[in-house]
């Protein structure tokens, strides 16, 4: 029996919520996740035509990309379609859940997503998140340094770029003096004692914090473990926002403005004025992407591809990129294959659907 919170924990595992911006609601929306799932829609906005759509299909969960409930509410009437969805939700115990820019700022989610459909190569996260690393700090008896460096490792761990089991590690003394209530591991209680140890240092990422002290205290042969954990001032390159890759060959300008087209079924594709030059390194963020136009620049980026842009952008990026707008919902409607792709290698045979509902409030004259 798969419950709801088995679903979305194979979601969160993917895109942790500890990844969001801090003006995001990712998460639960509403809902009960104890309840055992009858089927899972996957949209990017919740409507009340795709409320319907799970209602009909016989489904007590909704999967979106952008969250139903931004701001606080001081009432429930009905008034908005946001306050309809919710009261229709509650009335059909639907549970609604939105993973938003944490889907955006993990590694292999939107961006990488779309990198992946226009053949992008070298991938590469453009602006890295920061003050997101933490390293832990331990000592260890010399004989137990080895298992303890496994478990650490396995909970997560040790992780730098595509290295893996990475740790720093030097040998010493340590000293304590165990009290009459104290059941030490090594001397006695009473007396002064010098152990040979092994200080472990390693690094992982906050939203891991709780696996990897759970593990320490559970694998240390000490009664009571002495530990560090210091937050780290590095950019941490496997999360954040947008990316940036290189394309297999050189490309015309406008032949590579029609393949976006073509490649995200959109209608009307806004850019920047030609700038005359082959294309062979892209960067992209889906969504409201424009703040990143600097960051695309100095990545040398030769165009950057984003949802949604103002005007004045148009200008400020002169010749230095050539920038492609092709509308936020364009640009971020493949995050229902996320969700299926992760939800379907987890549980094959459990009901998970596209929603066909076209949630688009842009409409093309």
């Amino acid at each position: 029996m798969i419950k709801i919170k088995d679903i979305l924990k194979e979601i969160e595992h993917f895109a942790p919520l500890s990844l969001q911006e801090d003006f995001d609601n990712a998460g639960v929306q509403i809902g009960n996740v104890n309840l055992q799932a009858t089927g899972a829609l996957l949209c990017l906005d919740v409507t009340e035509e795709v409320l319907d759509e799970a209602i009909n299909a016989g489904f007590n969960l909704i999967i979106s990309h952008h969250p139903l409930i931004f701001k606080p509410l001081k009432s429930l009437t009905g008034k908005n379609y946001t306050e309809r969805c919710m009261i229709k939700a509650c009335k059909n115990d639907i549970v609604i859940y939105a993973a938003h820019t944490n889907l955006d700022n993990t590694a292999g989610g939107l961006n990488y997503k779309l990198a992946d459909m226009f053949g992008l190569e070298d991938v590469r996260i453009l602006s890295p998140q920061k003050h997101k690393l933490i390293k832990l700090v331990t000592f260890v008896p010399e004989d137990s340094a080895e298992t303890l460096r496994r478990i650490l490792f396995k909970a997560g761990a040790g992780h730098i770029g595509d290295y893996s089991s990475c740790s720093f590690n030097v040998e010493g003394n340590g000293t304590f003096l165990a009290g009459e209530n104290c059941n030490p591991y090594r001397g006695e209680t009473g007396k002064f004692h010098t152990e040979r140890e092994t200080r472990i240092e390693t690094v992982f990422p906050a939203h891991k914090k709780l696996s990897v002290i759970r593990a320490l205290l559970s694998a240390h042969p000490y009664e009571e473990p002495a530990f560090d954990l210091y937050k780290l001032e590095n950019d941490w390159e496997q999360a954040g926002s947008g990316i940036v890759g290189i394309l297999p060959d050189w490309e015309d300008e406008l032949i590579f403005l029609q393949r976006i087209k073509d490649v995200l079924n959109v209608e009307c594709l806004r850019h920047s004025p030609l700038t005359g030059r082959k294309l062979r390194t892209v960067a992209i963020c889906g969504g409201s992407g424009a703040f990143l136009i600097n960051e695309a620049i100095a990545s040398g980026a030769d165009i950057f591809i984003t949802g949604e842009a103002k005007y004045n952008d148009f200008y400020d990026v002169e010749k230095s990129v050539l920038l492609a707008v092709t509308g936020h919902y364009e640009s971020e409607i493949c995050t229902k294959d996320i969700f299926f792709h992760i939800i379907s290698k987890k549980f094959p045979t459990f009901a998970a659907q596209n929603s066909i509902a076209n949630s688009n409030p842009i409409k093309y004259l």
